[in-house]
């Protein structure tokens, strides 16, 4: 019997072991000789253990792509699949748009009637794309969504939530009787505060196209309806963000935290606008800091009056004081 004939009647024994041995849900494998730890090897196609070097899979299916690519301008030219799709698109980008730029593949600049022919099928693919009253709501929803998590600089998990949560609203028949700004706003504040990176309202309706008490009524409603589980905003949450647009030290923004977890042991915090909290946090932290921050610019960076600020501030020093 030869070398080849062996190493191939043990692996098989081997992988007959390991699968009655493994549990079908299992993800983890263990080696069946010495129970080592099993690593997959994808340059190679195998399965072998790492303490004593038994194949225990071979000639494993590779996944990848067949092309290699050494920069990301490679990887996009050799790439021959799509953008993953997305929420933040009314058709979750499955369709295929029709660029504005009048040039072919060459970057060369089309004549008179090749230009009016692509302007119809811009105008018949985009009739295409919303054949409905309802995907047209959802893209004019989603494009305002994208505006203002813009204009508020949010990150793509927020503006994906929003996404999802105004499709909820779509599904559940909440918008009769309400604007689709209105909706759309009310849920980008409330994925905001979802994912911890709350915006004050007054932030909100500064980027909106509706009035804030009608935001605040659909929020309160849209999360009733939809039973989204929100908590209530943290003070702390606003406060590196505060410290950031006022270029504050790190010393800054610790001092301002522990201002707030004093007030928070206290009870302090309890009734009161968490945006004036932090806020009024920031400046009493640049007084002990010894920094040069006033009043006016912190009002200016939370979008509070100074007279708020200068009531909480009194009161967090206060709180932070040794009894």
């Amino acid at each position: 019997m030869t070398d080849t004939s062996i190493r191939r009647r043990e692996t098989d024994t081997a992988r007959t072991k390991t699968d009655t041995k493994t549990d079908s849900g299992a993800e983890t494998l263990s080696c069946p000789e010495c129970d080592g730890r099993v690593v997959s090897d994808e340059s190679q196609g195998e399965t072998v253990c790492e303490d004593c070097g038994l194949v225990v899979d071979e000639d494993e299916v590779d996944r990848g792509p067949e092309w290699r690519a050494f920069n990301s301008k490679e990887k996009d030219q050799k790439s021959r699949v799509g953008a993953p799709t997305t929420n933040m698109m009314h058709d979750q980008g499955l369709s295929t748009n029709i660029g504005w730029q009048n040039k072919d593949a060459y970057g060369n600049s089309l004549s008179s009637n090749q230009r009016q022919k692509m302007q119809r099928l811009r105008t018949w693919n985009e009739r295409f794309r919303t054949r409905d009253s309802k995907e047209r709501n959802l893209k004019q929803a989603l494009g305002e969504i994208d505006r203002m998590a813009s204009a508020l600089g949010l990150p793509k998990n927020v503006r994906e939530t929003a996404s999802v949560i105004y499709r909820r609203a779509l599904a559940e028949d909440l918008l009769p009787g309400r604007s689709i700004e209105g909706v759309g706003t009310a849920s980008l504040y409330a994925a905001a505060r979802q994912a911890n990176t709350p915006r004050s309202l007054d932030e909100v309706t500064n980027v909106s196209r509706v009035e804030k008490d009608e935001i605040a009524r659909t929020y309160r409603y849209v999360v009733r309806e939809l039973n989204l589980e929100i908590e209530p905003a943290d003070p702390v949450q606003y406060v590196p963000r505060f410290a950031s647009e006022l270029e504050m030290s790190d010393e800054g923004e610790r001092r301002a935290r522990e201002l707030l977890d004093a007030a928070k042991e206290k009870g302090i915090h309890s009734g009161k606008s968490p945006v004036g909290l932090a806020a009024a946090s920031v400046y009493a932290a640049s007084l002990l800091a010894n920094e040069k921050v006033t009043q006016k610019e912190v009002s200016s960076v939370a979008n509070i009056s100074e007279v708020t600020i200068r009531n909480r501030y009194h009161e967090l020093l206060e709180a932070a004081q040794p009894v």
